[in-house]
């Protein structure tokens, strides 16, 4: 009797986390392609005030990162920091203000004007929602970091990577950047264990929350 209840527990896990992964793909089309439209007027001022100050720079930055499983993909962002802001780095590595896998500076000296100001509201991250669109990136899950981080990860760590990694999430709520790697891990492991369609939603709303207030955010 024990055993035909942990088998049907199973089976019962097992549609539910089909119908979840169902509507959750949904709600990231959905959401991403009204995003999309309705903030498109939001991406022209962008785009303009980015090409006004670095005309000679693109407006949007893309960079490869680590999704689901480890597959690599490409990230879209508005541009916010210099043209050679990669091969800046490594005289900047020695700086880095945050515990573990990242890197981050309150006064990074690659950032651009209009660079600090979209980072304070995470406008420069909407690009990313062509991203969720095209299904390598989630309107909620973990951050997507990138090859050279994973090559420090530990087998927890690791665990990141069993979710498709999203534009927001306990992370960007509890804390965003001044929040350290190990923490960041302690976040994205119990949304992955505690996922659900009421968390994403609270995570989300959450989020516009956190963007209007700007904590945390540099």
């Amino acid at each position: 009797m024990d055993v035909g209840r942990r088998v049907q527990k199973k089976n019962d896990f097992k549609h539910q986390s089909l119908f979840f992964r169902l509507f959750k793909r949904i709600v990231d089309i959905l959401g991403s392609a009204c995003g999309l439209i309705l903030l498109s007027p939001v991406f022209l001022v962008v785009a303009f005030l980015i090409r006004l100050e670095d005309p000679s720079g693109p407006v949007v930055f893309s960079q490869k990162r680590v999704g689901k499983q480890g597959r690599l993909f490409t990230m879209y962002k508005f541009r916010s920091m210099c043209v050679d802001a990669e091969e800046q780095l490594h005289d900047l590595i020695e700086l880095n203000e945050i515990e573990g896998a990242m890197f981050k500076i309150k006064e990074d000296p690659r950032v651009t004007k209009i660079g600090k100001k979209i980072r304070k509201t995470s406008i420069d991250e909407l690009p990313q929602l062509l991203n969720v669109l095209k299904g390598e990136m989630s309107l909620v899950g973990p951050r997507p970091p990138l090859q050279r981080e994973v090559d420090e990860y530990s087998q927890r760590d690791m665990q990141r990577l069993s979710v498709k990694p999203g534009c927001t999430g306990l992370w960007q709520i509890r804390g965003r950047n001044d929040v350290h790697f190990d923490d960041m891990v302690d976040f994205d492991l119990e949304y992955i264990e505690q996922q659900s369609i009421y968390n994403d939603f609270k995570i989300i709303l959450l989020t516009f929350k956190v963007m209007f207030l700007s904590r945390g955010a540099y």
